[in-house]
């Protein structure tokens, strides 16, 4: 979805238009600015089908807001897709606000819609060890199911790393370097041995190709997000886990077995590259559930 397809007369396009270009200058992700356009257009789209008084920003309400969002949640959208929806929509009227194009922002007391608990399905080892068995006739898969399984990298992360990301000669472990993480943050991951050879492997039958991405697709070009997912989907299936299984699902399989194993939850912060504690705690408390288990099997 693009703002270029509306024109460029209607006021709320052209402010949408300038509120995506001052992200830009904040150096705000692609991923978010491109997240935002959507949610923003979306609200757009609706208030003309069913607002046509609503033609600039200052005549958008408290009401159209909550109703926009009632209209979502009928079409069975989840309370996260809400409240994100929400958060586009008041960091809009926020700028405008800054801007002085408007007064008083409309989501001023609109509370954020409830959001269900994240239940964040990952892998047991018997699990991705038939995923990685499956997959070890492609040197290019394999090694893919191992960066996400050995360092926990989000699927945009793995599409952008390029080879002068990696430093496999480095000492005392080869290094992968992410540059542009969630939120523009940086971080080094020390890779171990299975998948440094498992990139090793895969980089000596690798296609030449102008592109220094480390990984291709079939036309020798940087892979993408749906590839990704399509391979993660292929190796799902073809060692018979019924789950539904996502290559964020092998972040959070990484991240669950090194909490189980003792990692200290600063550790994985660092690993996984989050901004917030919080969220890193929650693979802690998953670990911690297994702790009958770890007293059973270290009984004295």
């Amino acid at each position: 979805m693009d703002t270029a397809q509306f024109g460029s007369k209607e006021p709320i396009v052209q402010s949408i238009d300038a509120f995506l270009r001052c992200l830009e200058g904040k150096n705000r992700s692609e991923a978010t600015r491109h997240a935002y356009e959507t949610d923003l257009l979306q609200f757009y789209l609706w208030l003309k089908d069913n607002n046509s008084y609503a033609t600039s920003p200052e005549k958008i309400t408290k009401t159209d807001v909550t109703e926009f969002l009632t209209a979502c949640a009928r079409r069975g959208l989840s309370g996260v897709s809400r409240a994100r929806k929400l958060a586009a929509i008041r960091e809009y009227y926020r700028y405008l606000v800054d801007h002085e194009v408007i007064v008083k922002s409309p989501t001023t007391g609109v509370a954020t819609p409830k959001r269900e608990q994240n239940i964040r399905k990952h892998l047991a080892p018997h699990e991705y060890h038939s995923m990685l068995v499956a997959a070890a006739g492609s040197p290019r898969d394999y090694a893919i199911l191992q960066v996400f399984l050995q360092t926990g990298l989000r699927v945009s992360e793995l599409c952008a790393l390029r080879f002068s990301d990696l430093e496999m000669s480095a000492r005392p472990y080869p290094l992968l370097h992410v540059r542009l993480g969630k939120g523009m943050r940086a971080r080094t991951i020390a890779l171990e041995k299975k998948v440094a050879q498992a990139l090793k492997n895969y980089r000596a039958q690798r296609p030449d190709s102008t592109s220094d991405a480390v990984f291709l697709n079939h036309y020798g070009e940087s892979i993408g997000e749906r590839g990704v997912r399509k391979i993660v989907a292929k190796y799902v299936q073809a060692s018979g886990i019924t789950k539904r299984i996502s290559p964020h699902s092998l972040r959070h399989t990484f991240a669950t077995q090194k909490a189980e194993k003792g990692v200290s939850t600063y550790q994985l912060q660092e690993w996984l590259g989050h901004a917030n504690l919080n969220t890193t705690q929650v693979y802690v408390h998953l670990a911690k559930q297994s702790g009958g288990k770890v007293m059973e099997q270290t009984s004295l």
